[in-house]
């Protein structure tokens, strides 16, 4: 049988499901009381206020500090543990450890004394921020909103959620990114130096004026970019997820419809564990690098 035939009769079977799950459940109607956003609120678990800032601890705080001890505790669990015939974990690692050092880093800081000197920071963001995208996607008991009764307990609900998915954490690490960047390129240059680093060489007079201020808007924009780029993906792949896997089905009171969205969000959680979590990582602490390089480099 030819693959485009089979393809035919598997839609064709998907169809004739939804049609005979319709005919014995039919249709709720749209489900008002369920909120989509819901999925994303903060709670305040533990209320903290200190000088009128609320530092209360919620489930991004949990999130990030999970994140960070993986990090930590991963890192130094393996690095303890080096062999001279690695195994497989220790083979990841080191893939993980030369994709940092000599891709990220090095490629893009040709000083090596530099590239030495930033290799930790970079390596940290690349580490703590994949971490932090990987948890997402790792069902926890974080759902407040939602009860389960175990054994006349009220356990939270399973849910996904990740940390970068709220603008706050993505915009903190892109503002430590920024003036890490520019204090960096005035210790290089000084202050003066480091500005004339934004015209390019040879331009001089009055067309100097508008290159400098279209470079001043272009690192002032890069806060928005790098924090909005990690932010926008995670949060686009979690609505995607949580749409598809009973979200829409239920908003729209339809569970005939759940046999298409269920298959689709198979590929959507396996795609964004497998590339998105990884890719975002990466280029968040390419682009850092590369600023890092543009900002200490000799010319413009």
């Amino acid at each position: 049988m030819k693959p485009r035939i089979k393809v035919l009769l598997f839609l064709l079977g998907m169809f004739t499901l939804a049609l005979l799950l319709f005919a014995i459940f039919g249709s709720e109607g749209k489900n008002e009381s369920f909120q989509p956003q819901e999925e994303f609120r903060l709670t305040p678990w533990i209320k903290i206020e200190l000088a009128g800032i609320d530092l209360s601890i919620n489930r991004a705080v949990l999130y990030l500090f999970l994140a960070a001890a993986l990090t930590c505790v991963t890192m130094t669990w393996l690095a303890r543990r080096m062999q001279d015939k690695p195994n497989k974990v220790q083979v990841m690692i080191e893939t993980a450890y030369d994709l940092t050092r000599n891709n990220i880093t090095r490629g893009n800081l040709q000083d090596t004394r530099l590239a030495t000197k930033w290799f930790a920071f970079i390596a940290t963001l690349f580490f703590f921020i994949w971490f932090s995208n990987m948890l997402g996607y790792l069902p926890l008991p974080t759902n407040t909103h939602e009860k389960v009764d175990v054994f006349g307990l009220q356990i939270p609900a399973l849910a996904i959620y990740a940390a970068t998915a709220n603008i706050s954490i993505p915009l903190v690490l892109t503002l430590v990114v920024w003036f890490a960047y520019n204090i960096e390129g005035i210790r290089t240059h000084g202050l003066i130096g480091y500005l004339k680093t934004f015209v390019p060489g040879g331009i001089t007079g009055f067309a100097a004026i508008p290159l400098f201020v279209i470079e001043i808007i272009s690192h002032l924009v890069r806060i928005i970019s790098l924090s909005v780029r990690l932010f926008a993906n995670i949060l686009a792949g979690h609505l995607l997820i949580l749409f598809m896997a009973g979200g829409l089905v239920v908003l729209l009171g339809l569970p005939a419809l759940g046999v298409f969205t269920l298959l689709m969000a198979i590929p959507f959680f396996l795609f964004e564990v497998a590339l998105v979590a990884t890719l975002q990582a990466f280029i968040f602490a390419t682009l850092t690098s590369i600023y890092l390089g543009g900002a200490t480099a000799e010319g413009h």
